[in-house]
Parts: structure tokens; C-alpha cells; sequence
């Protein structure tokens, strides 16, 4: 090749010899295979994990049952108060001490007592500790103290109010009393003890929470069940305590579920059906046949154009009881319901309160007897007081 051929070739030419062949291979890709050993690691480092997600859980579980056993941890060092019922298992008593913050895991609690051979030894009684105490002092204050409170009975009526009340029946003044004077006159606690005890109940409980401290006299004013109690007397103080909580705890037990959703399909909430509840109470006294048509002549009238306010006369002479009243409970003067309940409404008029009888009455009266006169219209309600008067079994209340 001459020197001028070679310099016309393009620079990235080249020279292939003859018979020379450039072929392109193709490299077979096998897939790798899972070794033995691969598969092995795996399994090892899964058990390993599980091992120590176990040995945590374990760990976590015997630190946590030592710290109660020994009554160290959090919310320690709380003084409470406990009521052991006669003839409580021990699987009560440790819900009981549970509830108190006293033991957090009331399992370990009865396999302590089972262990120790106590369990069949704890006496019924009040109770009074820390719960910094461990699980032998618990065990051993249940053992060596119970028994030492005396109880009394007391019945709390439907339709009682926290304060005594006085209402005009026909000119004649009556005194209704209330809770506070009921407990004093047992023997459970003084009045002063009792109303301020009322203060010192944490109102966090999924019926306390309904209550409206803001507006009402007494926050928990309907939130005490009436019924027949067995109340201890050995400390005004300590007593007015346990028996609040003894009242709500049975208001709660009462009151369930599906009456929670059943008021919430009515459009209100628990606080507003006490309330209700509790004038129908108190309008209706001991006729609880006539309860859920009384609800109705007055969900008729909160329904209506026609009546600016409710009307309920217990609703002014409520109010009458406290000496700073401002008539905000005055169902003459303000709409709608009042800010909380009258009384403590018994079960039949709570129902009453969430069932009421669909009519169209908007009056009733009752006579000397009891009975209920039910009206459509001021006219007709009118006839039938004449008529009461003339038998002299009419019966009316007024107020000052």
C-alpha cells in the first residue's frame, strides 16, 4: 500500500487480514442457585429474632409483676380508699384493688394469694392505704383489717333531690328532704360532709362526662341512683365518699349501652335525658304506669310553636333551694330544658324519658288520687279542674 493510500484511509479503520473472521459470543447467563448454606443463615436469623422479641416480652412482663408486687411504678403514692363487700372472691377483690390503682396486673395479685395461701383469709370492710404498698402489706391489711366499719341501711326514694325542697301543695307547705338530710339523719356523714364531698368526685367516667358543672347547682345532681343502700357510718368524712361512689357506681351499672345510643338517635345527651327523666319523676311521683305518656305531653311541648317554655312547676320550686338561685332551672321563664336534672330519676323514668308515648296531648292534671286527666287543650284541661273542685280532689301546686 502506497503512502498516499494510507493516508486516505479514515482514522478508525483497520486492517483485517484475509480469512480472519470476528464473530460475536454469546454468553450463556445460568441463575444462580439458593445455596444450602444460604437458606440456613436465613432460618438461623429468624430464629434469633424471634428468640429476643420473646426474651423481651419476658423480660418485660417479669420487670413489670415485680414492680407491683413490690408497689413500685407509675401513679404510685396515692392515697385511696376501697370497699371489699361481704363475701368478695378474690378475683373481686383484685378488680377491686385494680380499679383502685393499688395493683396493676390483678392476675398476679390472686396467684400471689393463691401461692401464699391467702386468699380464703381476706375480711370484707373499708380500707384506707397507698398504693405505693406492695402485695404482702395489701395482702396483709386484708387480713388483720377488715371487718371494723359498721354499715346502716338507707333508702334513697325516686325523685329525691341532693337538697331538701319545700313546694306548696293547695296553701300547705311540704318539705321534701334530700339526699344530704337522709344521710345525715342515718348517721352515714353530716350534710356539710356530703356536699363537699360532692366537689371532690373526678367527673372523667363515661357518664360523669355528660354532666354540666358549668351550669348546673350540683354536677352530679341526678347522677346518684335511687335505690336501697347498705352505707357505712364508722367516718362522716370517708363515708360521705364511698357513699357517692356507691350511687354513681350504680348509675352506671344502670344505665347501658344501648340508652346511650338510643338518646343519641333522639338528638340529645345522657345529661338531657336525666334531666327529663327527672321531671317526669317529679311530676309524676309513684304512678310509674303514667310515665312514658307524661314524657310525651312534654317532648310534645318542646316540639311545638305554640309553647315558648316547658312549664314544669318541680322546675320552680328546685331552683327555690338554693339560696343564689337565679332561676335558671324556671322551665316557665327559660326554653328548653333546664341546664341538668331535678332529682335522681328512677330506671322507669329514665326509660320513659328515652321511650315516650307518641300522642298528641299537650296538659295534664292529676287529682287527690293519683289518677292522670290528659288533655289536648287548655279548654278541656280546664273543664276537668272545675270538675275536680266541685269533688274537692283536686290538687295543685303553687309556689311563693
Amino acid at each position: 500500500m502506497s503512502d498516499m493510500q494510507k493516508n486516505n484511509l479514515p482514522d478508525d479503520d483497520f486492517i483485517i487480514g484475509k480469512g480472519f473472521e470476528v464473530k460475536e459470543i454469546e454468553i450463556e447467563q445460568k441463575p444462580k442457585k439458593h445455596t444450602k448454606n444460604s437458606k440456613n443463615t436465613l432460618k438461623s436469623t429468624l430464629w434469633v429474632i424471634m428468640i429476643f422479641v420473646i426474651s423481651f416480652a419476658l423480660a418485660f412482663t417479669i420487670i413489670f409483676v415485680g414492680a407491683d408486687y413490690m408497689g413500685i411504678g407509675f401513679g404510685r403514692g396515692k392515697e385511696t380508699s376501697i370497699e371489699i363487700p361481704m363475701g368478695s372472691s378474690a378475683k373481686t377483690i383484685s378488680n377491686i384493688l385494680k380499679e383502685s390503682g393499688a395493683v396493676k396486673v390483678p392476675l398476679a395479685f390472686r396467684l400471689y394469694a393463691k401461692i401464699t395461701g391467702c386468699e380464703n383469709q381476706f375480711k370484707y370492710g373499708v380500707y384506707n392505704f397507698s398504693t405505693e404498698a406492695g402485695y404482702d402489706d395489701i395482702a396483709n391489711m386484708l387480713i388483720t383489717q377488715g371487718a371494723k366499719a359498721q354499715s346502716v341501711k338507707v333508702t334513697i326514694p325516686e325523685g329525691t333531690g341532693i337538697n331538701d325542697f319545700i313546694k306548696n301543695v293547695n296553701g300547705e307547705k311540704v318539705t321534701v328532704p334530700g339526699i344530704a338530710t337522709l344521710l345525715e339523719r342515718a348517721g352515714v356523714c353530716t350534710k356539710s360532709d356530703f356536699l363537699n364531698a360532692l366537689d371532690d368526685i373526678e367527673l372523667d367516667s363515661k357518664l360523669l362526662s355528660n354532666s354540666d358543672p358549668d351550669r348546673t347547682y350540683y354536677a352530679l345532681e341526678g347522677y346518684l341512683f335511687p335505690n336501697t343502700y347498705d352505707f357505712y357510718n364508722y367516718d362522716s368524712k370517708e363515708c360521705a365518699a364511698l357513699a357517692i361512689k356507691k350511687m354513681i357506681a350504680e348509675s352506671e351499672k344502670r344505665i347501658t349501652d344501648e340508652m346511650y345510643k338510643k338518646a343519641n338517635d333522639m338528638g340529645y345527651n345522657m345529661n338531657q335525658i336525666l334531666t327529663m327523666a327527672s321531671i317526669i319523676q317529679m311530676e309524676s311521683g309513684k304512678d310509674n304506669a303514667s310515665l312514658p305518656k307524661v314524657a310525651g305531653v312534654f317532648y310534645n311541648r318542646l316540639d311545638s310553636k305554640d309553647f315558648e317554655t316547658l312549664g314544669s312547676s318541680p322546675t320552680c320550686y328546685y331552683g327555690e333551694s338554693f339560696r343564689r338561685d337565679d332561676g335558671r332551672y324556671n322551665t316557665y321563664n327559660v326554653k328548653g330544658l333546664p341546664p341538668g336534672p331535678l332529682c335522681s330519676p328512677g330506671i322507669d323514668a329514665i326509660n320513659a324519658a328515652l321511650n315516650p308515648v307518641s300522642h298528641d296531648y299537650f296538659y295534664f292534671v292529676t287529682d287527690a288520687n293519683g289518677k292522670f286527666y290528659f288533655h289536648k287543650t287548655m279548654d278541656e284541661q280546664n273543664k276537668t279542674i272545675k270538675k275536680l273542685k266541685q269533688e274537692k280532689i283536686w290538687i295543685y301546686e303553687y309556689f311563693d
